[in-house]
């Protein structure tokens, strides 16, 4: 089974339309002008006059200082009638992404990426999730999976993808593999769910999943043409193959829409 990321988007957007969105305005800085993170600015700007959100773009040059960035997201998020931010990462490679962010306060974060946020939410005191982790709970529950029955693998372990979902599967599945595109990945055999987010196109491939595994695959790079990968190379499945495999999520069309749909479930959540 595919896993249709624009549907499951519609449908939380459609949720969210119920209610009225919130009175204040969400934030988002972009440094720089790196294709990729222009083209996710504008899905969530998209998603927004959906919702009739006010988003509010704040974009800089490339070369502008750390400190100059820090002030003007405190600055920004600081006004009363500002009820969220987003950083788009990544930042340029001389920015502090620790630095910056931590400049957005906690009941504002609704990426979950501040220092605070993150705290509170690996402690279980964050009212809102990490959109993907929250991605995570919302195919796991979407494909009736019950996370206490299966061995899950989580490959890549990094600040905005695997690191957050492997703190949140501790302790609610039967075994938890932590690695990264240079570990083992024959234990991939072993794993009833497989989650990847490396950005290395291709990593993954069909043979080396176990008969009836689930792939949550949140990897994203560009491959020859501009065409957009992820980690799990689905070009490469026979018929029989697909049927093998309980479910994956494609790229494009996967998590992506569904991570951007509960970034603005995060911002309700935020200002009710």
């Amino acid at each position: 089974m595919i896993i249709n990321g624009k549907k499951i988007s519609q449908e939380i957007i459609a949720e969210l339309k119920q209610t009225p969105a919130p009175k204040k305005f969400l934030a988002v800085f972009l440094v720089g002008d790196d294709s990729a993170s222009a083209s996710f600015v504008e899905q969530k700007e998209k998603t927004a006059r959906e919702l009739g959100v006010d988003l509010r773009m704040y974009r800089y040059p490339a070369d502008i200082s750390q400190d100059k960035l820090r002030r003007e997201v405190g600055k920004v998020t600081a006004h009363k009638t500002c009820g969220g931010a987003i950083v788009q990462l990544p930042l340029p490679k001389h920015l502090n992404r620790h630095y910056v962010l931590n400049a957005i306060p906690r009941e504002k974060d609704v990426d979950v990426l501040g220092e605070r946020a993150l705290g509170a939410f690996y402690t279980g005191r964050n009212p809102i999730m990490p959109p993907p982790v929250a991605t995570v709970e919302t195919i796991i529950r979407l494909t009736n999976l019950e996370l206490k029955n299966l061995k899950t693998a989580v490959v890549g372990l990094g600040f905005l993808i695997g690191k957050p979902i492997a703190e949140w599967l501790k302790g609610k599945t039967k075994e938890l593999y932590c690695l990264d595109e240079k570990s083992d990945l024959t234990i991939l055999k072993e794993a009833d769910l497989v989650i990847s987010g490396t950005g290395h196109a291709g990593l993954i491939r069909p043979d080396m999943l176990k008969q009836g595994a689930g792939v949550i695959d949140f990897g994203y790079a560009k491959g020859p043409g501009g065409v957009l990968l992820g980690d799990f190379d689905s070009s490469k499945l026979t018929n029989v193959q697909t049927n093998r495999l309980a479910f994956y999520t494609p790229t494009p069309g996967g998590t992506g829409p569904i991570v951007v749909a509960l970034l603005f479930r995060n911002f309700y959540t935020l200002n009710r």
